[in-house]
């Protein structure tokens, strides 16, 4: 088979896996549109309004435990298969929900759908791919992934311009009272598409190898590889199984990941995995324009922002994928969790430095609906938090309507630089999308014995999983207890111990096969 021909399989057996990167991508992002219409038509105090965001990614938990065991009896392409209807169904649910507990419902199931993705799409493609190309084909998962996010900012931008400019379209699909559903229904398509092109998916060679299907092996391997790559290919896989047979059955099981062999790369792997998330990204791309707003710029201009988010995103995403196999994996995590550090500590002074004052101007350009009568007794009155001026507020006109008018209040009465504001977003989104976005899907890849790399990804995806949960629930309320300043400057500390581990104990795994990997990283120091 000639060479083009050979990679464009390649290209496309792993672009079609990564479809679901994007449905994952889109799926999460789309609620951070949707968080300013639910918490005022649900009546949602803050923890509820986090549970709305955060149960996707409970169920995406539960789902990556058992994703990678479950691709391991019956296949990595039916479970991808399997995703891509319950991302369907999702979005449907989603967008009729009648009440908060449906809607919530609705968005669990689909988390199920993102979490299988989530593990199984880069599991399969470090399985097909050759050396030289695995970085890259892994990383367009997160590129996938970043579409998916960018897809959802700018969905949700312009469904919200419509409802705004009103017109024949709006009026048809009564945008100015069902945005927000249409903002979630509209995954449907793409879940659709994702679920036509697995059916031009082959299955994992390695999968196949594992049951006793080598002949299909070999056909597949085929179609990824020239002959003589193909066949040294198939003995080291078939090899590196027999091995595994011999020292502990054809199964692998929970108390395998403890085992010497694999202790040091499970420590890795939960590194990773925790860093990526407690460092604050899904805080961001999940409620860009909260954020944006608590800078005072307004929705409609937050919204744009978290457009601009999403490109960024997007084009570092890029960056990463071209010189993951240039660089390495250890330069761009050490680069990208640098740049966070700053980055959050930047955020972190800026809202520390914010001040909050109404005057007799700002009250009276204050929206009608509102009392404005009730801010009288502080007109002119400084406030040196966010915290602080929220809660003189609230205490004047109630927290239903301090919800319902935050955004007109607080660009009202904040003095900050937000210009400031948005490139500490956006250069921390930029590092992110450099360096933990796509290398820890690559290094999940590489990092584990073949005979438990279904198992460990999954429980990496786990632990990642749960702390994104926690992530995502508790930030609403870090917000209002402890205020923009302390919230952002706890992600800091954590970027600051994550760069300590990756340059003292990550080792470098450019360019070498998974079986070679498996015996080097068998045999680290100090795994003894």
């Amino acid at each position: 088979m000639k060479e083009q021909s050979i990679r464009l399989n390649t290209f496309r057996a792993a672009l079609f896996s990564a479809l679901g990167g994007f449905l994952m991508g889109f799926d999460a992002s789309v609620i951070s549109g949707v968080v300013p219409f639910i918490e005022t038509e649900f009546q949602l105090d803050k923890i509820e309004l986090g549970w709305s965001v955060a149960s996707l990614t409970l169920t995406a938990t539960l789902a990556m435990l058992v994703a990678g065991p479950i691709s391991d009896r019956i296949g990595r392409r039916p479970v991808m298969f399997g995703a891509a209807l319950v991302f369907l169904v999702s979005a449907v649910a989603s967008a009729l929900a009648p009440n908060f507990e449906t809607l919530v419902a609705a968005r669990m199931l689909g988390g199920l759908g993102v979490g299988a993705a989530l593990i199984i799409a880069p599991l399969y493609i470090g399985e097909m791919a050759p050396p030289a190309l695995r970085g890259r084909l892994v990383s367009l998962n997160q590129l996938n992934i970043v579409i998916g996010i960018s897809a959802a900012y700018f969905s949700n931008y312009l469904i919200l311009g419509m409802s705004q400019d009103g017109g024949g379209l709006a009026e048809t699909l009564q945008l100015d009272t069902l945005a927000w559903r249409w903002m979630l229904g509209v995954e449907a398509l793409p879940a659709l598409i994702y679920a036509g092109a697995l059916f031009f998916v082959p299955e994992s060679p390695r999968w196949l190898l594992m049951k006793g299907r080598p002949e299909d092996a070999r056909r597949v391997l085929g179609e990824f590889n020239d002959a003589p790559t193909a066949d040294r290919v198939f003995q080291e896989v078939a090899g590196s199984l027999a091995s595994a047979d011999e020292s502990g059955g054809s199964r692998a099981h929970w108390r395998e990941l403890l085992r010497p062999g694999v202790r040091f790369v499970l420590v890795l792997g939960l590194s990773i995995a925790v860093l990526q998330q407690i460092t604050g990204i899904n805080a961001v791309f999940f409620y860009a324009p909260m954020i944006f707003e608590q800078s005072g710029v307004g929705t409609n201009a937050s919204f744009m922002q978290a457009v601009l988010v999403g490109l960024v995103n997007l084009v570092f995403t890029i960056v990463a994928i071209a010189f993951i196999d240039r660089l390495g994996r250890r330069p761009l995590l050490i680069t990208g969790v640098s740049i966070i550090f700053v980055c959050m500590s930047l955020l972190a002074w800026g809202f520390w430095n914010a001040s909050y004052t109404l005057d007799a101007q700002a009250v009276a350009g204050l929206p009608a609906a509102l009392d404005s009568a009730s801010l009288t007794s502080i007109i002119d009155q400084r406030f040196e938090s966010d915290g602080a001026f929220r809660s003189a507020v609230t205490g004047l006109i109630g927290p239903e309507a301090w919800t319902t008018h935050q955004s007109a209040l607080i660009s009202s009465a904040i003095e900050i630089q937000s210009l400031l504001i948005l490139l500490g977003i956006l250069g921390f989104v930029a590092g992110f999308a450099m360096s933990l976005g796509p290398v820890m899907w690559v290094l999940f890849s590489e990092l584990f014995p073949n005979r438990v790399r279904g198992l460990a990804i999954s429980f990496c995806g786990l632990v990642n999983s749960g702390v994104s949960f926690t992530v995502q629930l508790v930030f609403p309320w870090e917000l209002e207890a402890l205020g923009n300043s302390l919230t952002f400057l706890i992600y800091a500390g954590f970027a600051a111990i994550g760069l300590v581990i990756i340059v003292r104990l990550l080792p470098e795994t450019r360019g070498k096969s998974l079986e070679d990997l498996e015996t080097e990283l068998a045999r680290t120091p100090g795994d003894s």
